[in-house]
């Protein structure tokens, strides 16, 4: 069978100009993407991916990036000749683009179905009252209820989930030919992402499209790619069929990216045991009785953020709390250290009822529980160099006596977090995502807590770099005797960092067990649906919803081909040649 082509990226080059110098933000890169077929771009942040995409688009600002070398053939036309003019022809109508942020992708002063007939219009030969009909149309057809009703609502009135509905419903409303899809699921939870994958597949099927997908997570190329594009600084180090990339990863960055963290079908490996034992093994360190906080929204109605939670934290314990969105998480955990006042209920640290505590008293209380925030950016003062943002905590709690003192203590944090004592005269700005994650983590550490509120401290970060923090969290439970509470909505870190696990839906604690049982045997349907929901990174790996558990399964009873043969390269393990795969 011959393959069409419909896009061909032939050695293309993208730099930036930054005053006098120039960086090369992609190197002599090659790829195309054939009718009908979903290609993924996978690596981490910096590694040139969004650049790509917005080069295909010719929608990087000129100055400062500019074309070094290459060509870009759509449908036989090479995109890097096209005027401006041409190209607002070809955006939208023949090429789509769905952003990784749903919110700022839309005009917050604009209806839903104003923006959506904004492109039907530019592109196609419609009258008002047709492309009305179309949106609405559009709409319903991915997956939005009461679709004439939310056409004249805006996008604050929708959810995450919607609101990236609506803008792949934009994206494929003048039936586009190829659709670049730049991190579509990476603020979306696990329930959500998995819908809307569904829902592209679904898209995909019905208007014969072709899918560049940029994403940093193996799980959604597994369940999504024909083939896969690893890229690296700028370069591509491996390309080949996704199963046969998964199967024999030839590049060790490839390698480990697809180890790097582990999955939700391993078994959870043995925690080490602390260095620093437990005085009073029998007593929790911390107790939740009846936890509640409640929102006043006005007009006599109330959100139960958190409704009546009850749960405990031995020491040198972690407890998971998993959740979508909205469940409560958050909440609890700041209600726990009062940075939200609780509406009722009690909460013990090592017996002492923080809720009953003065503020005077409470601050003395803070030195023992503290913190870590998901976005390493926005939780530090971009004002204050390192130096002063891990050593305001010491001069609070009166802990470094003098300026000698608090600048050796402050280098001590920085080199137990895997930091440099120089990084001390930095500013945040200057620090990548991880290593921000890691000055946070020291700032915690500064005051020598014993509990610890982990709150999505993960989310913001490349898988690597994940790992590593992970890495890090365990080290330090195991030498400093610490308690974590770690939030999150990913279930396989969860799994593998927790002892226990917690689940939250709507306000409260639907299930709770040991980290293990939890996953192997879900009671409770909302817990099935994460787990169901989470992508492995595994093309021949699928959740059993009849079992709750992931299988292994033969891809030649999953998959047909349309004439092309199915080749087994490794036991277990199938490819295509040369056509795509598809399911059944």
């Amino acid at each position: 069978m011959i393959l069409e082509k419909l896009l061909d990226v032939q050695n293309l080059s993208v730099s930036f100009r930054t005053g006098s110098s120039e960086f090369d933000a992609v190197k002599q890169i090659s790829f195309s993407i054939n009718k009908g077929e979903t290609l993924g771009i996978v690596g981490e942040s910096g590694s040139g991916k969004s650049v790509t995409a917005k080069s295909i688009m010719q929608l990087l600002p000129s100055p400062p990036s500019f074309i070094k070398s290459g060509e870009i053939f759509f449908q036989s036309d090479n995109l890097l000749t096209k005027t401006e003019k041409e190209m607002e022809n070809i955006r939208g109508r023949h090429i789509s683009m769905i952003f990784q942020d749903p919110m700022t992708s839309l005009n917050p002063t604009m209806t839903i179905g104003k923006q959506l007939e904004e492109s039907i219009l530019k592109h196609q030969k419609l009258s008002k009252k047709e492309s009305k009909k179309q949106a609405i149309e559009m709409l319903r057809l991915v997956g939005i209820p009461n679709s004439e009703e939310r056409y004249s609502q805006y996008p604050h009135e929708f959810s995450g989930g919607m609101r990236q509905r609506v803008i792949i419903a934009i994206a494929l409303a003048c039936n586009p030919a190829l659709l670049i899809a730049d991190e579509p699921t990476t603020a979306l939870d696990v329930t959500i992402q998995a819908q809307i994958l569904n829902l592209m597949k679904e898209m995909q099927e019905k208007f014969q499209t072709s899918i560049l997908l940029i994403t940093h997570d193996f799980g959604v190329v597994a369940r999504m790619c024909d083939r896969v594009v690893v890229m690296k600084d700028g370069e591509i180090v491996e390309e080949g069929c996704t199963v046969d990339v998964f199967a024999n990863p030839q590049h060790s960055y490839t390698k480990k990216l697809l180890h790097v963290l582990p999955r939700l079908d391993e078994k959870k490996k043995k925690k080490a045991p602390s260095i620093i034992s437990s005085t009073n093994p029998s007593e929790p360190l911390l107790q939740v009785r009846g936890l509640k906080k409640h929102f006043p929204l006005g007009k006599g109605k109330v959100l139960r953020a958190v409704d009546n939670i009850h749960f405990h934290i031995q020491q040198g314990e972690t407890l998971g709390l998993v959740g979508e969105s909205g469940s409560g998480k958050s909440t609890t955990g700041r209600a726990i250290l009062r940075l939200h006042e609780p509406t009722d209920g009690e909460i013990l640290y090592k017996g002492i009822p923080i809720n009953r505590l003065t503020k005077k008293e409470l601050k003395i209380l803070r030195k023992h529980m503290q913190m870590i925030f998901q976005d390493p950016y926005s939780s530090l003062n971009p004002r204050y160099k390192v130096e002063d943002i891990i050593g305001q905590p010491l001069d609070l709690h009166g802990l470094a006596k003098g300026s000698v003192a608090r600048k050796k203590r402050v280098e001590e944090l920085l080199e137990l977090v895997g930091l440099q004592s120089f990084h001390a005269e930095r500013y945040p700005h200057e620090f990548s995502g991880g290593q921000r994650q890691r000055i946070g983590i020291a700032r915690a550490l500064a005051v020598e807590p014993s509990f610890i509120v982990c709150d999505e401290p993960l989310s913001a970060l490349d898988v690597s770099i994940q790992a590593q923090i992970v890495t890090l969290l365990e080290d330090l439970q195991k030498n400093l005797g610490l308690t974590y509470l770690f939030i999150a909505h990913d279930l396989s870190m969860v799994k593998h960092i927790s002892d226990r696990v917690a689940v939250m839906y709507r306000g409260k604690i639907v299930e709770l067990a040991e980290s293990e049982e939890l996953y192997a045997n879900p009671q409770h349907a909302y817990t099935k649906s994460l787990l169901e929901a989470i992508p492995i990174p595994d093309p021949t790996i699928e959740y059993n919803r009849k079992t709750s558990h992931y299988q292994e399964f033969d891809l030649a009873d999953r998959y047909q081909l349309n004439n092309a043969e199915l080749v087994e390269i490794k036991e277990g393990h199938w490819v295509a040649m040369p056509s795509k795969l598809e399911v059944i």
